[in-house]
């Protein structure tokens, strides 16, 4: 009998459905159909490629009340939030359904009677690897890009998630050359054996164990890879800034989506000129997010997307309580169904713990006070990890300093999110590899092509 992946509704603890999960057979069917579909699509004209993305920003457009429905009920996220997630991702559709056409190579004049053009060319089969937290959003980046150069994808969804991403799929692939978009759905076994099949890139986003373990198997075949993956990022509350202001910027990247987005806030270095009332308005915010089902309207705080999740969030918080940190607020497991854990706010916390060591990826704000920006700086840069950072400062001087000294791939000043739509972003460390939103994702999903061309003698 073939296996399925249980999926159990992370407000309730119910069974929402099963999906079934494929093996190294039916992986290597997708991607053969891929293999033989992806010569045709690249041989479309670059603007009716781009004119077909939109189509498939219509479709998904179309599916967005239930994909909405399919997001809270598989993973916990607060309703309008998951409609947020998949109008993100049909915006991102139609960035690159403009920008796909205009992507271009350059030339290089040589002697009087040659020239060398540089052209970009699609890879060829892209193996689309994509996480729970933004199952709409995220893919549509990957997916969009990759198609409207020219390339076949096979998705492989998180096990988390799976449905979602089969439904998101299926509406993609109905306005697009049949076997252009796949889907195959299973666990890590199922990714595995798609890693390992015969594609040219594989497109990453989620943990950072997954993506070393793919950057591995893609290295000993000589296969391209882009990997967005975990964070750590720091939140500097610098001299000057209103306190409250600041905390509600710290509880909004700490506790939005549960804190589980990739650059969530992870920890927390406040000046101690500002401290004592930043952490009284903090407690005072993370009392406001209301926690609930997602389905429920007045929810700000859905549920972690499962018990195991939750598990590894409180096992953070109680290390560090039991380290000497104090919890201000939440850092207790609710009673009752469901995986839902309160916004929390650590006070007295050392870089030490594992709170601040590592993502915890759950509503936590630990917050450790500093005497000086120059010690929240280099505090904040003590970490392998390399995704975005934070600093909330009326400094330029600190602004400059900031991003000159971090080494992320975004440092944000003043606000923890709502970067350019179009904007990139190129992770470091332990954090991935390579740019995995923008205009540059384009080059990251095509390969060059250099004509040296010389008139005949």
């Amino acid at each position: 009998m073939r296996a399925s992946i249980r999926i159990v509704d992370p407000a309730d603890g119910s069974l929402a459905h099963e999906v079934p999960c494929a093996d190294t057979d039916d992986v290597k069917r997708a991607v053969a159909r891929a293999r033989d579909a992806q010569p045709g699509w690249a041989r479309v004209a670059p603007a009716e490629r781009g004119a077909l993305l939109h189509a498939v920003a219509d479709a998904v457009e179309a599916a967005a009340d239930r994909l909405a429905v399919l997001t809270t009920t598989e993973m916990g996220k607060p309703l309008e939030d998951a409609r947020g997630g998949v109008a993100a991702g049909v915006a991102t559709l139609r960035q690159y359904a403009e920008l796909g056409p205009l992507h271009r190579g350059r030339s290089l004049q040589g002697g009087h009677r040659a020239v060398d053009l540089m052209a970009p060319r699609p890879r060829g089969v892209v193996a689309a690897v994509t996480p729970w937290n933004d199952p709409v959003a995220v893919p549509c980046g990957l997916l969009g890009a990759a198609l409207v150069t020219g390339n076949a994808v096979v998705l492989k969804p998180s096990e988390r998630t799976p449905l979602t991403g089969v439904e998101l799929a299926a509406a993609m692939a109905s306005a697009l050359p049949p076997d252009v978009l796949q889907a195959v759905t299973g666990d890590g076994e199922a990714g595995a054996a798609l890693v390992a099949a015969d594609v040219d890139l594989v497109a990453h986003v989620g943990s950072t164990a997954t993506g070393r373990a793919i950057a591995r198997a893609c290295a000993a075949r000589g296969v391209a890879y882009v990997l967005e993956n975990g964070g750590n990022d720091p939140l500097v509350v610098d001299d000057g800034v209103d306190p409250r202001w600041a905390a509600e910027q710290a509880a909004l990247g700490a506790f939005a989506n549960a804190g589980q987005i990739c650059t969530s806030v992870e920890r927390v270095y406040a000046v101690a000129s500002v401290a004592d009332d930043f952490l009284e308005a903090l407690v005072a915010e993370a009392a406001g997010w209301r926690t609930g089902p997602g389905r429920d309207p007045a929810t700000r705080l859905g549920p972690l997307v499962d018990t195991a999740a939750r598990d590894a969030v409180h096992a953070h918080v109680a290390s560090a309580i039991e380290d000497g940190a104090r919890a201000l607020a939440g850092g207790v497991v609710p009673d009752g169904p469901g995986s839902f854990y309160p916004a929390t706010v650590l006070a007295g916390c050392a870089d030490t713990m594992t709170v601040m060591r590592e993502e915890t990826f759950g509503p936590v704000a630990p917050v450790r006070v500093v005497e000086s920006f120059d010690e929240a700086l280099a505090a904040a840069a003590g970490s392998g990890y390399g995704l975005a950072a934070t600093v909330l400062t009326p400094s330029v001087e600190h602004a400059q300093r900031a991003w000159r000294e971090l080494a992320v791939g975004t440092l944000k000043v003043n606000a923890v999110f709502g970067g350019a739509p179009g904007g990139a972003a190129e992770p470091r460390g332990r954090s991935g590899t390579g740019f995995g939103y923008g205009p540059e994702l384009l080059d990251e999903v095509t390969t060059t092509s250099v004509l040296h061309w010389a008139a005949p003698r």
